[in-house]
């Protein structure tokens, strides 16, 4: 089989600038975060009509990540669908050639999780580093607890609000154009 289904659910997420990502893992060994590791990554989303389709090739596993979710600074609900690709299918070439790419994003992402929260800290190519943080529940009972959740670690790193990003890193390659460029 060239997909199997890992996960489904909902997240509520923040996306921001971040200068010090020292800062950030200081406060997150103090909370006891484990450390997953990073890892490189290049995410190439695809032209959907609903939500973002994107492929994300890596050092860890290549999976397949549906979801929709609002261009809004604040906590935001993320539904989404992951499945993890096997590498030699030919799901991706297919996908490519049937919707075309959209954008390729290339980062380096360091992983921490707690509890239910992962925190990635990014450095994008040709954008710079940024910090997202997901909540992740499985029932709509839970949204209200997530968002809860985000804005406390908002605080806690002191997150200032201005540095939260509304759009998904597609769109800010796109916006500067970063899509075009060869690599």
């Amino acid at each position: 089989m060239d997909i199997k289904l890992q996960k489904s659910g909902i997240d509520i997420e923040i996306k921001a600038k971040c200068r010090n990502h020292i800062f950030i893992k200081k406060i997150l060994a103090g909370k006891k975060a484990k450390k997953i590791g990073k890892f490189k990554m290049r995410d190439i989303y695809f032209n959907v009509k609903y939500g973002r389709l994107k492929a994300r090739i890596g050092d860890i596993k290549d999976i397949l990540i549906q979801y929709r979710r609002e261009d809004i600074k604040m906590p935001k609900r993320s539904d989404f669908l992951v499945s993890i690709i096997d590498r030699n299918s030919n799901i991706i070439p297919s996908l490519i050639k049937s919707l075309g790419i959209k954008a390729i994003v290339r980062k380096e992402r360091e992983i921490y999780i707690l509890g239910n929260t992962r925190f990635h800290l990014d450095k994008i190519q040709g954008l710079g580093n940024f910090i997202e943080i997901e909540a992740r529940g499985e029932k709509e009972k839970e949204i209200k607890r997530l968002r809860e959740q985000i804005k406390e670690y908002i605080k806690l790193l002191r997150i200032d609000k201005k540095t939260l990003v509304a759009n998904s890193s597609s769109d800010l390659v796109l916006a500067k154009n970063l899509h075009k460029r060869p690599k």
